[in-house]
């Protein structure tokens, strides 16, 4: 699939391939990120800088510096005056960004916990419901949307939403490997068990079974890391 082909799919253009009126850079890097990430750009695939200027209608330089964004996060490999490609997942990465995350979430729902409100939850209980019907229309795309959601609902809750951008931004090879692992016969029930776990052990003030649960639910993916190498051993 050529560079081209897959940024037209990007939320960031109109249907005439033109950028709305903002920062055509940040849009340019939302779109190629959100391919990387769902492996419509898979790891090892060549992107080429002047289809994607040409296809927006941009200069080569909002395309550069789209590119240069996604290699700090350790998305793309750029080799100057040769070539620009995806990069392989990161394993060594997605732990590192594991234990930030596990290690931010207990924080947050340990403090829900305390609270004990239902009115904070709300939002992740919404969540959770659409979470559900998207898995029951098989739709794994929307599921993997309203996961997002469920957890930054959660974040926002304890009023600490700019921690999940952070989480975000450094989750680029641990929800590569997530979005491998989700297919896998029983993963996406697992996944709502998990959160109605969390939920319900936060309403009752269980503090001691929503770390339990969370722990549980982040860790899963990396312990099937072996499993999910053997199956996409052209990824890593």
């Amino acid at each position: 699939m050529s560079s081209l082909a897959v940024v037209t799919l990007g939320k960031a253009s109109n249907r005439n391939g033109k950028l709305r009126k903002s920062s055509a850079s940040q849009q340019i890097r939302d779109a190629l990120r959100e391919r990387i990430i769902k492996l419509d750009l898979a790891p090892g695939e060549n992107l080429s800088r002047t289809e994607i200027a040409d296809f927006y209608g941009v200069s080569q330089t909002p395309v550069r510096d789209a590119m240069m964004r996604l290699e700090e996060e350790g998305l793309l490999y750029i080799y100057p005056q040769s070539k620009t490609e995806v990069s392989k997942i990161d394993i060594d990465n997605a732990r590192e960004t594991q234990f930030l995350r596990l290690s931010l979430e207990i924080q947050v729902t340990r403090q829900l916990t305390s609270a004990r409100s239902r009115d904070l939850l709300g939002a992740a209980e919404n969540a959770l419901v659409r979470q559900k019907q998207a898995w029951e229309s098989g739709d794994l795309e929307r599921f993997v949307v309203d996961d997002r959601a469920f957890h930054r609902a959660l974040f926002e809750a304890a009023d600490v939403p700019d921690l999940w951008d952070l989480v975000t931004e450094r989750s680029g090879h641990i929800d590569r490997l997530r979005n491998l692992n989700l297919p896998d016969p029983g993963k996406a029930s697992e996944i709502l068990a998990y959160h109605r776990r969390i939920l319900d052990a936060i309403a009752s003030g269980d503090t001691a079974t929503v770390e339990s649960e969370v722990r549980g639910h982040l860790t899963g993916t990396l312990a099937s890391v072996e499993k999910i190498k053997s199956q996409h051993p052209e990824f890593f």
